[in-house]
């Protein structure tokens, strides 16, 4: 008691210690659940980011770039691949001799040595990038002069082993081995891998360790991709557009082979183009315009071309037939307009087959008539027209179409023989396949993707779209296009011992909305062999200069040439040609009816050019020899 009452002297009681002892038991407790929890959060939660950053301080890891796929031909050519290169690295803190290291790299890599010094001499800065794709031999010469702070990777650069061939398709990768246009953008994250690194043990500053054994983390290389595309076909396509762009001096010809079996796209190619092992980095306007694959991005006005499909819609509907037949004055009137035929003679009475040989457009004006807007709109929709077909590969147009409900005859009968309207070399290809076979395909570039044991992770499952016509319909497309180029104005394109079927066409060019006088696009559609239809191939030229611009002259030969080569690479049996040949007349000054009475007795087809009624000249000239069924340009005065 005596005790008690000394404490409470001193302000102390019984209860107040027990209080005082709680708060202190409670404090430690609390103190070591701080503890604990930061230590849980620093071991546990922050542990990967904190051994992150140890191991920056003391190690320094470099990039190992992973090799892209592969992309190969049908035929299991390589037309995209790498080759060996080299990055080289310096880390300022390793350097002993800076002036040494600067002038070496400055010599062998051709970089600017003041810059390089100044770069090294940095403070704060663990690596720095030299130069990337530096030539196995190059690096090789650094790496025997062992500089201190100098580093090598092993990387990849993209190889094109066919320099601008399918260029357009292709595209082209940048410095960090990307996938820029074509199939190496539309593909990237498959072709491009996963990268790995080197990491060396260093020491605060930088500097590797004595004894230390550089670890790698090996890269994994990207997918191959096998295409469609036929390399032998290809080859034959690229000579074409590039002697036809020559020849006939134009802005550019384009042409594309598609497989009307499969959809797959056989060869493309447009001449100009560019190599993607070099694309003109420095020029971006030159590199948009040369590397664009216009035959799926742009549209055109087809002409001609485009009759195919005011004729299928007309034979599938029961609106035409064989017994058909047709008057051709030279024009039509619609809803007051004046529509010139492009003979403006006229062709007078012909029958259906005579009207398609004669690509006349009156029949074709009647036949857009009898089909009215909303049943020729529902076929050109059937076989693809106004919309993407949904190719693997990126900026496909849809084309230009009026919107049917302002649609008036005056614009029906024009969109009945190819104008008023706008495609894509895509669109034609694979629709022409759709009209003699009776079967739409989505068209693709890529067949399957594979790994590097050469298992398949990705196959392109062949897509029927629909059936736009009916089976007999196809059959009749098919002979009526085969007899145009049989006896009609693709005689250029025939070929021995592998029928071809096709059309001509020549579409006048709009500028700001009105014709560009002079302007042309000329082209020929084909498809072969007739008997039993595969390849389907489009080739359109570009403004040819001089007064040569129709179809059935700058087109049509190079179709042939093509489709003679596949005939021949597929081992097609073909006679000799050893046709009649004749001298053209001189037909100056006669007449047009006069001129062209004596071209048919002598078995040649013409076409013709200018709008009066006596010759000027002719092409081929007087006295040259051509074969009997050759295509001849007469020229009339204005």
């Amino acid at each position: 008691q005596n005790i008690h009452k000394g404490m409470e002297n001193f302000g102390f009681s019984l209860v107040s210690i027990k209080k005082r002892l709680l708060f202190l038991s409670i404090s430690i407790v609390f103190f070591l659940a701080v503890l604990v929890g930061r230590l849980f959060f620093v071991q546990i939660v922050q542990n990967g980011e904190l051994t992150k950053r140890a191991s920056e301080q003391w190690y320094r890891d470099l990039p190992l770039q992973a090799p892209r796929g592969k992309i190969v031909s049908t035929n299991g050519d390589t037309i995209a691949d790498n080759k060996s290169v080299y990055t080289v690295y310096v880390r300022p803190r390793a350097v002993k001799d800076v002036h040494l290291v600067s002038q070496y790299l400055s010599d062998l890599l051709q970089v600017d040595e003041d810059k390089l010094q100044e770069s090294i001499k940095k403070a704060g800065v663990s690596e720095i990038t030299i130069k990337r794709n530096v030539p196995v031999e190059i690096a090789e010469l650094l790496k025997d002069l062992r500089l201190d702070g100098v580093y090598f990777t092993l990387d990849s650069q993209r190889q094109y082993p066919n320099g601008t061939y399918l260029s357009q398709v292709l595209g082209f990768t940048n410095i960090d081995n990307q996938g820029q246009g074509g199939l190496e953008a539309y593909y990237d994250r498959y072709l491009r891998g996963v990268n790995g690194f080197s990491y060396t043990g260093t020491d605060m500053k930088g500097i590797e360790l004595k004894n230390n054994v550089t670890r790698y983390v090996p890269s994994i290389p990207g997918l191959d991709l096998v295409t469609s595309v036929d390399s032998n076909i290809q080859h034959f396509v690229e000579d074409a557009v590039t002697g036809a762009m020559q020849e006939w001096k134009s802005k550019s010809a384009s042409m594309m082979v598609y497989d009307m079996t499969t959809g797959g796209v056989v060869a493309s190619a447009t001449a100009p183009s560019f190599d993607p092992n070099n694309p003109p980095r420095d020029d971006l306007e030159l590199l948009n315009t040369l590397s664009k694959n216009q035959m799926i991005t742009d549209v055109y006005e087809p002409g001609s071309t485009f009759k195919i499909f005011t004729l299928a819609a007309a034979l599938d509907a029961g609106l035409a037939d064989f017994d058909d037949t047709f008057f051709c004055p030279g024009f039509r009137v619609v809803d007051g307009q004046r529509i010139k035929c492009w003979r403006t003679k006229g062709h007078g009475t012909q029958t259906l087959q005579e009207g398609v040989n004669n690509s006349c457009n009156c029949m074709f004006m009647d036949l857009a008539q009898r089909l009215g807007v909303d049943r020729l709109y529902d076929y050109l929709h059937r076989f693809g027209f106004g919309q993407k077909s949904g190719i693997d590969f990126f900026g496909e147009s849809r084309g230009i179409m009026l919107n049917s409900k302002n649609v008036k005859m005056v614009d029906l009968v024009r969109i009945g023989f190819g104008q008023t309207i706008a495609v894509t070399t895509l669109q034609m290809v694979s629709a022409v396949g759709a009209a003699v076979s009776g079967i739409l395909y989505q068209p693709h570039f890529v067949e399957q993707v594979d790994d590097k044991k050469g298992q398949a992770i990705y196959q392109f499952q062949k897509n029927q779209i629909r059936k736009p016509i009916k089976a007999e319909t196809a059959q009749k497309m098919t002979q009526i296009l085969g007899t145009v180029v049989a006896q009609g104005s693709g005689k250029k394109a025939q070929v021995s011992g592998y029928p071809v079927g096709g059309k001509t066409g020549t579409a006048q060019k709009f500028k700001n909305g009105v014709l560009a006088q002079g302007k042309y696009v000329s082209s020929f559609v084909g498809f072969a062999p007739v008997t039993n239809p595969k390849y389907v191939a489009l080739l359109t030229v570009d403004e040819p200069g001089g007064y040569v611009y129709y179809g059935s002259m700058t087109a049509a030969p190079y179709v042939g040439q093509v489709f003679d080569k596949v005939a021949k690479s597929l081992g097609v049996m073909q006679r000799p040609i050893n046709p009649q040949t004749i001298a053209i007349p001189n037909l100056y000054g006669l007449s047009y009816v006069e001129a062209s009475a004596k071209l048919k007795a002598l078995g040649l087809q013409f076409e013709t050019t200018g709008e009066g009624d006596k010759v000027i000249g002719t092409l081929p000239a007087p006295k040259e020899m051509v074969a009997v069924g050759d295509v001849v340009l007469l020229r009339l005065d204005d």
